[in-house]
């Protein structure tokens, strides 16, 4: 008998038997609004299109959001290879160039160049997490998302009626010490550049603040929130804020490990938010990973892998199905992107 083993070493296997429904084709058609294929990227230069629009047919996905657009020039390279070649299965969104902001001109600058990409075809915002963790303003302080003097990128959104699409923050854990507590443990020590704890960093609850104070200041400008409002830790807290301000939406990118662990709650969420989530994933669009998002949303399964990976993902658990009405998946799998989006 082995007494002891490493903590990297011990993966238990369930022995717990349950039912198993497989949803290889979803109910209705889904818009993946979260998602990253950035043809400037040396990995873009190895994704078969074809092979990818092949994978989508085959799991019913008619659209994927690429929010990795770029601005300028970047951007129309990603339009004329996405959107334009192939007309209705991809949809770009811009970014905006923060270094430097609070400069004389600065501003001037940003939104003119935004609403040049969105004259060239971009059809939404996306706003990385660098933003407030990274990106620094003209006197090398860090930058946070409400900081007044980008408030002139939110607002020019507003007039061109255009999403944006925020990740701020990250999962609870990343900001926490990497210690026995930490529920991320073999997450951060395979990626230990996701780890934002320190005196270098905001605390999360600084940025979440941020967030929704960006959202309370730009009251006419859509947002859609990654990632189950930036918290899916704490569904009770991002149902008080979508409760708050009408203008907030959320997409559930890359966050059923979350949302599977509270199925109870996670399934009212739904319910009474159904006009304001999106679809998303943020990971490699391959058929089986949209399969276990489509057991998710759609059967009451118990206690199953949230990933197709080997040895788990974000954490050493398992998740539950929410077997959302009818009504409410559709809305989620394409509705309110569509009419978010205004496509």
């Amino acid at each position: 008998m082995q007494n002891s083993i490493f903590v990297e070493d011990y993966y238990p296997i369930p022995e717990v038997v349950t039912p198993k429904h497989e949803v290889r084709r979803p109910k209705f058609d889904v818009v993946d609004g979260h998602n990253h294929l950035p043809v400037n990227h040396p990995r873009f230069a190895q994704l078969d299109l074809g092979e990818l629009i092949a994978n989508m047919d085959e799991v019913r996905v008619k659209t994927i959001v690429n929010l990795s657009g770029g601005w300028g020039d970047e951007l129309k390279r990603s339009l004329a290879t996405l959107d334009e070649a192939h007309p209705g299965r991809f949809c770009t969104f811009c970014n905006v160039p923060w270094g430097g902001a609070g400069a004389p001109g600065w501003a001037e600058a940003a939104t003119k160049q935004l609403a040049a990409d969105v004259a060239a075809g971009a059809r939404g915002l996306k706003i990385f997490k660098s933003l407030g963790l990274q990106f620094k303003d003209c006197s090398d302080k860090l930058l946070m998302p409400d900081d007044p003097r980008i408030g002139d990128v939110f607002e020019q959104c507003a007039e061109l009626n255009i999403p944006v699409l925020i990740h701020v923050a990250d999962p609870t854990a990343f900001f926490k010490p990497l210690d026995r507590f930490n529920e991320r443990w073999d997450e951060l020590h395979g990626h230990p550049d996701w780890m934002f704890y320190g005196p270098q960093y905001p605390k999360f609850m600084e940025l979440i603040e941020s967030l929704y104070r960006l959202i309370e200041a730009h009251p006419q400008t859509t947002f859609i929130t990654a990632h189950v409002g930036c918290y899916p830790e704490n569904l009770a807290f991002v149902s008080q804020m979508m409760d708050k301000y009408p203008n907030f939406n959320t997409d559930i990118s890359a966050r059923i490990a979350e949302l599977g662990r509270v199925p109870y709650a996670a399934r009212e969420w739904f319910i009474k938010y159904a006009d304001r989530i999106v679809f998303g994933t943020d990971i490699t669009p391959l058929p089986d990973m949209y399969r276990v998002h489509y057991r998710f949303l759609e059967t009451a399964d118990e206690y199953f892998p949230y990933t197709t990976g080997p040895r788990g993902g974000q954490g050493r658990f398992n998740i539950y199905g929410v077997f959302l009405p009818d009504d409410v998946l559709e809305k989620v799998y394409n509705g309110n992107f569509h009419r978010l989006v205004g496509m």
